[in-house]
């Protein structure tokens, strides 16, 4: 989907505004304010904790503990617990809170196991400590030791014996909420077949109307509740707490969100890189706090009215539905506003144009509504035991407003806007009229039709199904296609968190990735690599947990389907391998640890060992080398082992592989071997200058398989180590450094042999590369063929400046040769002719030749 040119992410803060100036004034007043506006919220937050304190003092109801400290049960009373669970769920049963009832009741089993292990494991120490029993022609202990061996005897017996019934009962429990689920499941599908009279018929009605009063006295009997509590709150010694709690609340819930928002947009792009972190994280935030303050406010307005004493059970549990019902209001419109953003283009998450996020901006807050009051009626319903017409009734009413709210907010969806994207004149914004007549195309991803399909087909299939009578289904089809849109929304926002965070943190421009590079030496494309593959990962847990929340309308709770997600005890059994979860995770964290210690020793080894010794660069390289395949081999084998897979059978499969390790990867091995050859006995070294066939050139790198060679022209060359193993190799500096410069110059046999001998050796001697010692020596090799050869060699102090030496040399030989009228014969190619007018007339009878070459 193509994204609307939009203006930056954050506008530049305004600068400081004199105080004589009029917007100065204003925007002072206005940051006094949120400054005041700020310090009201933390006293609220003061005034609520202590409140809350008072309130739980003042409560009949025993203090909450602390469930580590709160001591273990006994056993009896956990077998006590499980038998008062139900064996099958009856209708009017809360299915959900039996499950968590037997989940609580294993989860208790097994801390008092773990507790027992604990208390068994040292009493066997302590008994191990007495020394073993003597036997029956050994000497007895005495008394006092005799007593202590049984008095510990019988209380591992007795811990014995209540661990393994720890145990059933996890065991028990566990299976008794397998079943319970499994029955939940089954009422839910029954609920779905169900069928009762149709909304358009007259039965559904009249049995309503039958209904209604005993229902409405149900109601008032709540509502007479609510007013006592509220009468006994507002009375004269509580009047001015209980108003000012109820004030503070709606504050809260009204001026508290929008001062949050505010002061995050205001302190917060400030404090972080200019990234899209910005948006995402403000986003993430703003979300989170105004559930916070809303679900708080909620939760004051009740604590207001418990002043005048303990709520009844019914207010309580009306107590607890309000809170939830406005908090998932409150997350669904504060979710809504970050994704459409309709006042704030630039910090918009979804790419939406301004007419299209105008146009959607007031579905939020109708869903929201809409779900939140139905969720409590249908809670006031369960609160009051309404009749089942009652119940109907709300559920065909809760069906029909969300799917008719979901129609619309899918026609209003479907409508696009055809839009070309131009871009914007340097130095600002496109003019208005520009931007109105500027046509943009808008492309929809194929995942996002096919959402949008589904959801226009499932608010079909909730319409025709209530007109039908199955007002179960498709009220459980309106839910479900509102609940799926918000975790699509809020799986959306989080995708692009996960890969905002990673990136600003893990990528080569990142926080965290620079300390890497500059403590670990890491390359930025790893980096990067690094920075996708963890924004790939996390996105691949949220889709896991996305479709746990998908499925939780569907007769299993969010807290089940999380509990289950989030046991690594699974484990998957192919054959005689058992890949567990948390095997696979050690696998990785000890490859990853292992290989990050590996770089830093290495590191550590050249940087600050090595130098400190008398070690030549290609034996620190080698021996670097060396350790890092031997480490290597030793993480990867811990690794495999932590997965199951011991070294005897990585060493059964390699006897398995022998044969085709033979024949078909001969080469690769024949270098590897070769490569350890070169690594232990270093004929060959990093900095060596080496001449292999045609190639010649610095070793830059010795690996296992091949060694690099860079040649004249910078190019680097791969040569397999098989080839320093089985073929010759010139090693020009095994034994020295030095460099030879040896040219071979052919002269006629008329020439004057010492002058010439003479010129040559002075022009090895000035050349200031050559080297005094050993000294540069010409020699006359022969006389054939009327031609004197005279062969000259010099050395220099690297034989990489050979060839530049030798080709000054060649100049400076060729000027003194013509200067003293002497010249060299064939089979030089090059005639130098003598100085003088002569020598030019000569040079103009004979044919020119081509240049020399020694």
């Amino acid at each position: 989907m193509l994204r609307p040119a939009t203006p930056p992410l954050f506008p530049s803060p305004p600068p400081a505004l004199a105080p004589l100036s009029g917007g100065g004034v204003v925007l002072r007043c206005q940051r006094w304010l949120l400054r005041w506006l700020c310090l009201l919220l933390l006293c609220a937050s003061a005034c609520l904790g202590a409140g809350q304190a008072a309130w739980a003092q003042a409560a009949a109801a025993a203090p909450a503990s602390n469930d580590s400290a709160a001591p273990l049960p006994s056993v009896e009373e956990l077998r006590r617990r499980l038998d008062a669970l139900p064996q099958k769920l009856a209708e009017d049963d809360d299915g959900r809170r039996l499950v968590a009832e037997a989940n609580a009741v294993g989860a208790a089993a097994d801390r008092v196991a773990a507790q027992r292990n604990a208390d068994l494991a040292d009493i066997d120490a302590r008994l191990q400590g007495l020394g073993p029993a003597p036997e029956k022609s050994s000497p007895a202990d005495t008394p006092d030791l005799a007593r202590q061996r049984t008095t510990l005897t019988r209380q591992r017996a007795a811990l014995d014996s209540e661990l393994k019934l720890a145990r059933l009962i996890s065991v028990d429990a566990g299976q008794r909420a397998n079943e319970l689920t499994r029955q939940r499941h089954a009422q839910f599908q029954a609920a779905l077949s169900s069928r009762t009279d149709s909304p358009l018929s007259a039965a559904f009605w009249r049995n309503l109307r039958n209904a209604s009063p005993g229902d409405r006295a149900r109601l008032q009997s709540l509502a007479l509740d609510l007013r006592s509590a509220f009468a006994s709150a507002s009375q004269p010694p509580r009047r001015g707490a209980f108003w000012g709690t109820l004030a503070l609340g709606l504050a809260l819930a009204c001026i508290g969100t929008w001062a949050v928002q505010l002061l995050l947009v205001r302190l917060l792009p400030a404090r972080l890189p200019a990234t899209r972190l910005r948006r995402t994280l403000l986003a993430t935030l703003a979300i989170a706090a105004q559930v916070l303050l809303v679900g708080v406010a909620v939760q004051m307005l009740w604590g207001a009215l418990a002043l005048g004493g303990e709520l009844a059970e019914p207010l309580r549990a009306l107590e607890r539905a309000s809170v939830r019902a406005a908090a998932y209001a409150a997350f669904v419109i504060s979710l809504g506003h970050a994704l459409l953003s309709r006042r704030r283009p630039s910090w918009r998450l979804l790419p939406l144009s301004d007419e299209q996020a105008r146009r959607l901006s007031p579905y939020p807050w109708w869903i929201a509504l809409l779900s939140a009051v139905g969720s409590a009626a249908v809670d006031v319903n369960a609160i009051i035991g309404v009749s089942l017409s009652g119940e109907v009734f709300t559920h065909a009413l809760v069906a029909l407003s969300l799917s008719l709210a979901m129609a619309m907010l899918l026609a209003r969806t479907r409508r696009r806007v055809v839009r070309v994207t131009t871009p914007a004149p340097s130095g600002g914004e496109p003019p208005p009229a520009l931007a109105a007549a500027d046509p943009q195309i808008e492309v929809r991803p194929l995942w996002l039709a096919v959402v949008l399909a589904a959801a226009g087909l499932a608010v079909l299939a909730a319409l025709v199904a209530l007109a039908l009578g199955y007002v179960a289904l498709a009220g459980m089809l309106a839910r479900q296609s509102v609940w799926s849109g918000v975790v699509f929304a809020t799986t959306y926002l989080l995708f692009m968190l996960a890969e905002d965070l990673s990136e600003t943190l893990l990528s080569s421009q990142g926080i965290v990735g620079r300390h890497l590079h500059s403590a670990l030496g890491l390359e930025p494309r790893l980096l990067d690599q690094l920075s996708v593959l963890t924004s790939g990962l996390l996105r691949v847990l949220l889709l896991f947990y996305m479709a746990i929340a998908l499925m939780a309308p569907f007769g299993t709770g969010p807290d089940e389907l999380f509990r289950r997600g989030s046991i690594l005890q699974g484990a998957i059994k192919v054959g005689d391998f058992v890949l567990a979860p948390q095997a696979l995770a050690t696998a990785v964290a000890v490859l990853v640890a292992g290989f990050m210690a590996i770089r830093v020793f290495k590191r550590w080894l050249s940087d600050r060992y090595f130098p400190n010794t008398a070690l030549d660069p290609g034996m620190r390289s080698s021996i670097t080398t060396l350790l890092g395949y031997i480490g290597g081999v030793v993480v990867i084998a811990i690794a495999l082992a932590g997965l199951g897979i011991s070294v005897e059978r990585i060493a059964w499969v390699a006897s398995a592989l022998s044969v085709g390790i033979g024949f078909g990867l001969q080469a690769i091995v024949q270098n590897f071997i070769s490569g350890l050859i070169l690594l232990a006995e270093r004929p060959v070294r990093v900095g060596d200058w080496v001449k292999l066939g045609d190639t010649e050139g610095d070793v830059r790198r010795v690996n296992v398989r091949a060694t690099e060679i860079q040649v004249g022209d910078r190019s680097t060359v791969i040569v397999p180590n098989s080839e320093f193993i089985t073929k010759t190799v010139r090693n020009m500096t095994l034994t020295g450094a030095q460099g030879r410069v040896q040219l071979s110059l052919p002269a006629p046999l008329d020439t004057d042999a010492r002058r010439m001998r003479e010129l040559i050796a002075q022009a090895f001697r000035a050349h200031e590369a050559i080297l005094e010692d050993p000294a540069p020596a010409v020699t006359l090799d022969g006389i054939q063929n009327g031609t004197l050869t005279f062969v000259a060699t010099g050395w220099v102090a690297n034989p990489r400046s050979a060839g530049g030496a030798r080709s000054d040399i060649l100049f400076a030989i060729l000027d003194a040769l013509r200067a003293e009228g002497l010249r060299l014969s064939p089979p030089a190619t090059t005639f130098v002719m003598p100085g003088g007018t002569d020598a030019a007339g000569d040079a103009g009878e004979r044919p020119a030749t081509p240049p020399f070459t020694a």
